[in-house]
């Protein structure tokens, strides 16, 4: 679709609602607090019986299989798709999962089993390892898989914190459900951030710029029902950006103004926007918000420090220290048959969470 903007109606003093339209690509264009936002949607077949997928894997690069043949990859897995143990230095990394189930381990001990609307939040801060596995287990359907990974910068006095690994399960996410006058419902998820309406935050990791009342960070999905309307408020902080990603629908106005195809919008943050629906299938949203660090970004694959030496420095601590060591048998790890939601903090506290999850 065109990612050209053009205004069918007034808006705010004037004001256009879009700053910039960018297409949406294998990977998603972020602003300044974010690094990096992928969309996986992988409609995985039945398994195996041995978490694998029960048909034959030819014609993928296996390792490095980011084909999307037959609708679905096994991105680093050999066996399970998935991405097997790596490590990452001097930002976070946030995992909402949509459909599916994701089983995560890592180098602090931790271990988990998350989906239906659950969301992994883990500060690599001075370093961690981890892997994000996604086992097949059904053996007798279709196995689809649906998350967004966002990667969230930190700033350069938390870069070499300790390690983080927090969950915000679906039950505990505050939601707001507006209905508009004709009863037509917008569905916004708070993942971070205040929204009025949706109920107190969950509290970010500690060290994260999201905890800090100047980052000014959102991460919110949109839920609009067809033909409903809802206004999106305008950002609380001073030199906030904010990107709006339409991803799923027909037909979306935001400010009087009709976008033309799903992509990442830049909008003015410090306005009040209508978005509505205007298609007769729902439309889908993820919003990105933060006031940005504003600092230099040095990245070499899974490290972003604030200088080429950081990085340099990074590589060499990885290959001395291997940032604490992989205290598991296999580099995929996948926790069992069951379809259970949990995790296993470091320290071996257990939370056990009601399976299946709620609809996200």
């Amino acid at each position: 679709m065109s990612a050209a903007f053009t205004a069918s109606a007034p808006s705010p003093a004037g004001t256009s609602p879009v700053l910039q339209a960018q297409p949406l690509g294998p990977l998603w264009p972020t602003l300044d607090p974010f690094l990096f936002c992928a969309h996986h949607d992988d409609a995985y077949p039945a398994g195996d019986g041995a978490f694998a997928p029960a048909v034959p894997l030819e014609g993928r690069q296996i390792g490095s299989d980011f084909s999307r043949k037959d609708g679905w990859s096994m991105y680093h897995g050999d066996t399970v798709p998935g991405f097997p143990g790596h490590p990452h230095r001097g930002f976070e990394t946030v995992t909402l999962v949509r459909k599916g189930l994701i089983d995560h381990a890592d180098s602090l001990g931790a271990a988990a089993r998350f989906g239906g609307g659950d969301v992994q939040w883990v500060t690599a801060g001075r370093g961690i390892q981890h892997s994000e596995m996604f086992p097949l287990l059904d053996a007798s359907a279709p196995n689809p898989l649906e998350l967004f990974q966002i990667w969230l910068n930190l700033p350069a006095r938390s870069k070499m914190v300790e390690p983080h690994f927090t969950m915000l399960w679906n039950e505990r996410i505050p939601r707001l459900v507006h209905h508009d006058a004709d009863g037509r419902a917008t569905t916004v998820t708070v993942v971070a951030g205040a929204l009025p309406g949706a109920g107190a935050p969950l509290p970010p990791p500690p060290e994260s710029w999201a905890s800090q009342p100047e980052g000014d960070v959102a991460i919110w999905t949109l839920h609009l029902a067809p033909g409903a309307r809802w206004t999106l408020p305008a950002a609380g902080g001073q030199g906030t950006r904010r990107m709006l990603y339409w991803f799923a629908g027909q037909g979306l106005q935001l400010g009087g103004a009709a976008l033309p195809g799903h992509a990442a919008y830049e909008m003015v943050a410090a306005h009040d926007w209508e978005l509505v629906n205007t298609g007769s299938t729902a439309v889908e949203c993820l919003l990105l918000q933060g006031r940005p660090i504003g600092e230099p970004v040095a990245q070499y694959g899974p490290f972003v420090m604030n200088t080429q030496q950081e990085i340099m420095q990074a590589m060499m601590d990885y290959r001395r220290t291997q940032f604490g060591g992989w205290p598991w048998p296999e580099s995929d790890p996948v926790h069992g048959p069951e379809p259970r939601r949990f995790a296993r903090y470091p320290g071996q506290t257990v939370e056990e969470l009601p399976t299946p999850a709620p609809a996200a």
